[in-house]
């Protein structure tokens, strides 16, 4: 195998890179100097080598714990879960949350055979089992079938070390138009409607 094809084979493997638009990176590497793929060939390395999961909460990280957890201004009582360590980033750019997460490492999927044991479920119970004080588990996981089959495991076990569980709220997206919206989308927004206060 050629080193363009082996490229392009490794790129299409990535989540959302077909094997048309591997086949234009490779070439756009191709084109450029090659000092360009040589900083890309060491920023994968650097990845690879120093970033690994945080032994608390699971994210991605240089540091053991990581940054989040590490920090004393951090809410301790309060632990938000979710699926993936990139959905920390989402959450944090909001500035509105100040504790902690867990990292499931994914969705629970029977008809892809990912089950509680796949996931960082035992972890989770550790945390919430072992003399700490959570108070609160805030579920936020995705709002697909696989996300709500898993908001519901985990809320069984959260509610069975005795902590308080809460869902964020899923529904209409500011900006968005309710004759556009999908009926489930419609009845989720519906089941999480609020009092209406003055600001």
């Amino acid at each position: 195998m050629s080193a363009i094809e082996e490229l392009i084979g490794e790129l299409s493997r990535l989540p959302g890179i077909g094997r048309k638009t591997a086949t234009r990176l490779t070439y756009f590497l191709l084109k450029r100097p090659s000092d360009t793929s040589r900083r890309l060939a060491r920023a994968l390395d650097a990845v690879a080598d120093r970033v690994g999961p945080c032994s608390v909460c699971g994210n991605l990280s240089e540091t053991d714990p990581c940054s989040i957890c590490a920090d004393p201004r951090r809410d301790p009582h309060v632990v938000c879960v979710v699926e993936e360590a990139s959905d920390i980033g989402a959450i944090e750019r909001t500035g509105a949350y100040r504790g902690l997460y867990h990292v499931l490492e994914g969705h629970l999927s029977p008809l892809d055979g990912i089950g509680p044991e796949d996931l960082r479920i035992e972890p989770l119970r550790a945390r919430l089992q072992n003399g700490t004080a959570v108070r609160e588990v805030i579920v936020a996981t995705n709002p697909s079938m696989e996300g709500e089959v898993t908001a519901t495991y985990v809320r069984g076990v959260v509610e069975a070390a005795g902590v308080r569980v809460t869902r964020i709220a899923l529904g209409l997206p500011v900006g968005g138009d309710l004759e556009y919206a999908d009926s489930v989308t419609v009845a989720q927004a519906l089941a999480a409607r609020r009092e209406m206060k003055d600001a």
